[in-house]
């Protein structure tokens, strides 16, 4: 582990609808997303972290500097809103440099400052721009630059592209990645998106009810979601009984009939993603054989949705809804379907069995 950036340790809130409950450590330079629900303590762990709403118990500590009781203007924290918050009477420049001018940086730094961050965030040339001139994504940036314009030792970002379209929201993750890697400055990403966590962040926190259900890189919650809301929350998957599984387990050397799994129970269940299925339409060709795996056999397809070079399949299979991708279209009302044993993940009373 690096250099720790941002320490939250045993911090609780508690409101009359609503507790939080939050220990977190973050590396120095690193980015991780929170994400969960509306009304999970996204945005109240933001504000806690600023000092707009104070701990009842806990510490925070930035840089290994004690900021629990510090007032919010002393923390040296940037923060970019939803809403932009601009100001709109002033030009971009003018707006870039607002936290300059309180610090009483001479304005021919102010200058260089401005023109710089304008090229950090791709905006070369707008500094006479009047905010009402510009585009959603273009006040994003803006935003984003002024929130970096004094240097800040945390950067937190609250939902910022939630307001913006599928394309524009795409080319900025991208750019606040750019950006992040060019700074080096921790970040916390606030988001509800999923796709938007997984392709942004070094690590990412997911929340419940003010809980933390898992805290791992983007490929280990996926691929390994350690809670059984954690692994629906971060994406599509297929949700089955365990007392199914030696039903249609199917080991190629020890017989159809082996049970890897340990003994079944109502509180147990498999959970797998739809890239791990197999889809095999053509009943007159063998189906593949790999080693060990569920096979379900005469699947009913319920619907094949197009997502642009692939299909996202939903089958019915004995009162039970499986999602598969496919690179094609079935030919047929009825696929049989596969997944690898190793591809499934195995949860007790929603936590992954050990």
């Amino acid at each position: 582990m690096g250099e720790l950036g941002l320490v939250c340790s045993n911090i609780r809130v508690t409101y009359p609808e609503f507790s939080l409950h939050l220990d977190l450590a973050v590396n120095k330079g690193e980015l991780v997303s929170i994400i969960g629900p509306s009304g999970c303590g996204k945005s109240t762990t933001l504000q806690l972290i600023t000092g707009l709403l104070p701990c009842e118990t806990g510490t925070i500590m930035l840089h290994g500097v004690d900021i629990t009781h510090m007032p919010v203007w002393e923390r040296n924290i940037g923060m970019v809103f939803q809403d932009y918050a601009l100001f709109p009477h002033v030009n971009v420049a003018k707006n870039i440099a607002y936290s300059l001018k309180l610090k009483k940086i001479p304005k021919k730094e102010q200058i260089e400052r401005v023109r710089h961050l304008l090229d950090l965030v791709g905006l070369q040339g707008f500094e006479k721009r009047r905010i009402a001139d510009l585009s959603g994504g273009e006040r994003q940036r803006v935003a984003l630059a002024r929130a970096l314009a004094s240097e800040p030792q945390l950067l937190l970002l609250d939902e910022p592209l939630s307001a913006l379209d599928a394309k524009m929201r795409k080319r900025l993750r991208q750019q606040i990645r750019h950006i992040h890697e060019t700074t080096g400055i921790t970040t916390i990403y606030v988001t509800h998106d999923q796709e938007e966590a997984l392709t942004l962040s070094d690590r990412i926190l997911v929340m419940q009810q003010g809980s933390m259900e898992q805290f791992a890189t983007p490929e280990e919650i996926y691929n390994h979601p350690s809670t059984l809301y954690a692994a629906k929350f971060m994406g599509e998957g297929t949700l089955l009984p365990h007392a199914l599984i030696p039903k249609i387990l199917v080991s190629i050397d020890k017989g159809p009939d082996t049970v890897v799994f340990r003994s079944s129970g109502e509180s147990r269940q498999v959970f797998f993603r739809p890239e791990r299925v197999i889809v095999h339409d053509n009943p007159a060709l063998a189906f593949p054989e790999f080693l060990p795996h569920l096979r379900f056999s005469d699947a009913r397809v319920l619907s094949c949705e197009y997502q642009g070079g692939r299909y996202l399949i939903t089958c019915d299979w004995n009162g039970h809804e499986i999602l598969a991708y496919s690179r094609y279209r079935p030919k047929h009302t009825k696929v049989t379907l596969g997944v690898r044993v190793n591809d499934l993940v195995e949860y007790v009373e929603g936590l992954v069995a050990r």
